[in-house]
């Protein structure tokens, strides 16, 4: 079944329709979430949200536009939350040089405070990359041996994705690779093994065609599992089973 490595069901998006939705998952072939928080109130909520759903699992993490909030008090909320029970990655942290709402030494500091609490815990951590691809790779090369995790929406070079599948991550793969001029992510899906792949929605956002610019959801992932097939030339069942084997195996859920 389709296991959606990387969602935001607690978006304010999902208000009106959300249990409806969540409960008919099963039904449109989704077996697993994992909902990924980007700010310390997504932190509680997250928590909060996945025990009311047994096919559903937390990534605890501060998002590189919201660490300017970050202090160590409530980092020890962060690493106390870490801890609950269906907590299984921190995410999504990173570096964003895209939107610039953070400095980039104090983003910094806490990518590389939130790897650390990952090793302390031994979870996978899930990376946010915009517009930071020299300092993302430095800090992880220094700061992530050992772990394992998601380079999230992945946008940089083929040879890049091959490094990081070298250091033992996954490749998130979206909505975006469904789109016409997403040419570098359709050559990174041709040139990496699908055993290295995983599929994403971060909905709400990057729906796939045919559904772009509106509401994305995790039923959707069919058509990013079609555009993998296509690209690998190898069936969308195929590339399913395998994408969710990689993903029970990166969060240990079984």
């Amino acid at each position: 079944m389709i296991f959606d490595t990387h969602a935001h069901y607690d978006d304010e998006q999902f208000d009106e329709d959300r249990k409806e939705l969540l409960h008919s998952m099963a039904d449109k072939g989704v077996g697993t979430i994992v909902n990924v928080s980007a700010s310390l109130k997504s932190c509680e909520r997250v928590v909060n949200m996945v025990q009311e759903y047994p096919f559903m699992y937390a990534a605890v993490g501060v998002h590189p536009d919201e660490v300017g909030g970050l202090c160590e008090e409530s980092f020890a909320r962060v690493k106390e939350l870490a801890g609950r029970d269906k907590v299984v990655a921190i995410g999504e942290i990173g570096l964003d040089y895209y939107w610039d709402q953070e400095s980039h030494d104090i983003q910094k500091k806490w990518f590389v405070r939130q790897l650390e609490l990952a090793g302390n815990l031994d979870l996978p951590v899930l990376i946010h990359s915009r517009e930071a691809a020299a300092d993302t790779m430095a800090i992880m090369k220094e700061h992530a041996r050992g772990l394992k995790g998601v380079i999230h929406c992945y946008s940089y070079s083929e040879e890049m994705a091959k490094e990081y599948v070298k250091m033992g991550f996954y490749i998130g793969v979206g909505g975006v690779v469904t789109f016409k001029n997403a040419r570098k992510l359709k050559q990174t899906v041709e040139g990496i093994p699908l055993a290295s792949i995983v599929l994403e929605t971060d909905c709400p956002y990057l729906a796939p065609v045919p559904y772009r610019g509106k509401r994305n959801q995790s039923a959707y992932i069919r058509y990013v599992a079609e555009e993998v097939a296509k690209l690998k030339g190898i069936t969308c069942e195929e590339v399913i089973r395998q994408t969710e084997e990689n993903a029970k195996k990166l969060y240990g859920i079984m």
